[in-house]
């Protein structure tokens, strides 16, 4: 699977803004039965959400159904090396996924218990925010 780009953007550019608090949406375990909950606020690359992916998919041998519930929309933009101040931002280099404290990142079904936590635990290990694993009885 190739790296996630949005197809259409309302603005190329964007500014980085700020991601304080804790998230009111997107919180729940909402369609499997085990989730990863992220515990920080933190920008996830597409490359990251991507990893975390293939290590659930790797260790589930392609069993279960998983579900990938954040998306990378906003574009991170970087000026090349070597070059002056001024002369406009840089272009987009990648895609991020603002995610908040709270906010269900992966999500995973029709496994045991067992495996569900041991490829979430392998998935948090490729991400850069403390995570938690989510019970849907817990919620």
């Amino acid at each position: 699977m190739a790296i996630a780009i949005p197809r259409k953007l309302a603005h190329r550019k964007v500014r980085k803004g700020k991601n304080e608090g804790i998230a009111t949406r997107g919180n729940t375990v909402a369609f499997g039965e085990y989730g990863l909950m992220s515990l920080d606020n933190e920008r996830i690359d597409s490359r990251q959400i991507e990893a975390a992916r293939q290590a659930i998919t790797r260790y589930l041998k392609r069993g279960g159904k998983i579900w990938i519930r954040i998306f990378p929309h906003t574009p991170v933009s970087k000026k090349p090396l070597d070059v002056k101040m001024g002369s406009g931002k840089g272009e987009p280099q990648f895609y991020v996924a603002k995610v908040k404290a709270g906010t269900m990142m992966f999500e995973v079904a029709d496994v045991s218990e067992e495996q569900a936590k041991e490829a979430l635990r392998l998935a948090s290990h490729k991400l850069p925010v403390k995570c938690k694993i989510i019970k849907r009885e817990e919620f």
